[in-house]
């Protein structure tokens, strides 16, 4: 079974205009500033006290944030820019041990919290997609993620201890944390996981081209689908319970912790998985 995963790699070049750190990416590094060549791939360093970017990125590709402690919130942009802000807050550790790395790739752009590396550990870093490393201990800064983000470009969200909100978003979205909610809406594709949380998504898509996970451990998943999508749901549960507000043929019968069938003419797989928690489809 294929689940839907952005691919952010191995795509088309980018296309940038990076008006916040235009002097970074064509000259030297500014003050604070700190540029990584890497094969392949640019990187841009800054404090993450002070992080503001802006800049556009091609139509179809993806604007990735990777974050260990902190909510990430996208919004649509008003225009063609991508415009990325940092809040970092600190009250028991010291902010200026976390940078914001940005590393320019062939699929778009990854944004990484990286904090100072802890002694004895491998070396933090930030990578794209599963790449890199990100590890914090006893370190108690938040890096809040603010985006702002034009309709046709992707997104992918990647945190730990964190809220993720995307509404009204455009495009395709796919939204990872482990302690936090999910709530998201877009007229395009979506996909979320967390595991101590609950995940509420809007997707506006009606052909669905891939099959999609909603999947938490400890939370509820309520999904709003359009009227007209044409779909193969699978979901499970066990302390909890199922309801479609939607016409959904069962395939077999509906047990306690489990059920199958379609929506409208059946399609690709849409996987709805909790332990405890209810399941809902609208």
């Amino acid at each position: 079974m294929k689940q839907l995963h952005v691919v952010i790699a191995g795509m088309s070049a980018v296309s940038i205009t990076a008006t916040a750190l235009a002097v970074a990416a064509l000259g030297g590094p500014e003050t604070g500033e700190a540029r990584v060549g890497n094969t392949g791939q640019e990187r841009v360093s800054r404090s993450a006290s002070d992080f503001h970017w802006s800049g556009r990125v091609g139509a179809g590709d993806a604007v990735e944030i990777k974050g260990v402690n902190g909510d990430v919130s996208v919004e649509r942009a008003s225009g063609r820019d991508v415009v990325v802000t940092a809040d970092v807050r600190g009250p028991r550790s010291n902010p200026e041990t976390v940078r914001i790395e940005m590393v320019e790739h062939a699929g778009g752009l990854t944004f990484c919290a990286v904090y100072s590396t802890p002694e004895g550990k491998r070396e933090n870093s930030c990578g794209v997609g599963d790449k890199g490393r990100l590890s914090t201990v006893s370190n108690h800064v938040t890096v809040n993620f603010l985006v702002e983000l034009p309709a046709d470009v992707r997104f992918v969200s990647r945190t730990v201890n964190g809220d993720v909100d995307a509404f009204d978003l455009g495009s395709d979205i796919e939204a990872n944390t482990v302690n936090g909610d999910i709530a998201i809406s877009t007229t395009g594709f979506a996909a979320a996981e967390t595991v101590n949380g609950s995940i509420e998504a809007e997707m506006g898509a009606r052909d669905l081209l891939n099959d999609i996970v909603f999947s938490t451990v400890n939370g509820s998943i309520t999904l709003d689908l359009h009227d007209a999508v044409d779909a193969d749901v699978d979901a499970s549960w066990l302390n909890g319970s199922f309801e479609s507000a939607m016409p959904l043929t069962l395939e077999g019968r509906m047990s306690r912790r489990s059920a199958r069938g379609t929506l409208g003419d059946g399609g690709p797989h849409i996987e709805l998985k909790t332990v405890n928690g209810s399941i809902r489809i609208h």
